[in-house]
Parts: C-alpha cells; structure tokens; sequence
C-alpha cells in the first residue's frame, strides 16, 4: 500500500486529515503510535476546526520534517533545504487545489462549521474532498521528500 492510499484508509477510518497524512508515513520514523496520535490531533479540520490551512498540509509538514527536517539550529542551509521542500509540498498542492485554506477547499465562509466534529457517514465522504486531498498530500511527501523531486 502506497502513503497515498493509507492516508485515504486511515481518513476513512476516521482519523482526521493531519493525523491521516501524519500516520500515513509512520512506519518511516521512530514516534509512538499514541505520541503521533497525540501530536497531529490539534491539526485537524484546518488547526482545530478553525478552517484555517488544511490539515492534510499540516500532517504532510509534519512528515516531511521528521523525514528531511534539521535538527542544528546554527545549521542555516539544513534549514534553508527544509523550508524549500515544504514550499514545493504546498506549492504543488495550491496549484492541484487553488488554495492551502480549509474552509476554500470545502467552500465555507469564516466562522462558518466551527461547531461540533462532523459525524463520518457516507454521505459525509461522498461530498467532502478530504479523503482525497490526504492522498495528494501524502503522495506529495513521497514525491518532494522521498523521492527527492
């Protein structure tokens, strides 16, 4: 199974879009599963349900730090690398998508759905376009981070 698609399964099982795309590579780091549960759960829904930048973005930033990130913070070229590869996850994903913003993507206005977790019926991944886009973003890690593109 590609990233890519356990990140669509692990959406669909219910985890949110930054923990899908997050876990999706988790076989590749040393972090427990919990302590990864934990770490991308604030991230969902565009950072907490506030339909700011998508969740599959922030669980793909998450990834590809862990997997190409610095670690020496007097390393000005690690650190220039890294923000490089994050520029071209997110570049690549406003031009397949028009938008990094949740609430764009899903068509809502500000302060618009900011209530209660939406319940995962059919209904619910038959007309939302999260599923997929925690595949684009996954693939996107593989792509820019993996595959060194």
């Amino acid at each position: 199974m590609t990233h890519a698609e356990k990140a669509v399964a692990l959406f669909k099982e219910g985890y949110n879009c930054a923990q899908s795309v997050f876990l999706a590579f988790e076989d590749m780091y040393d972090i427990e599963h919990d302590t990864a549960m934990r770490l991308s759960s604030g991230f969902g829904a565009g950072m907490g349900k506030l339909r700011e930048v998508c969740g599959c973005m922030t669980g793909a930033f998450m990834a590809a730090g862990l997997l190409c990130g610095y670690s020496d913070v007097t390393d000005g070229e690690a650190k220039k690398n890294t923000y490089a590869v994050i520029q071209k996850i997110a570049g690549a994903f406003e031009k397949e998508k028009g938008t990094l913003i949740c609430r764009e993507l899903l068509g809502l206005k500000k302060g618009e759905d900011l209530e209660e977790p939406a319940v995962r019926t059919e209904e619910y991944y038959r007309t939302r376009p999260c599923a997929s886009m925690c595949g684009l973003a996954a693939k996107l890690v593989d792509d820019y981070v993996i595959l060194g593109r």
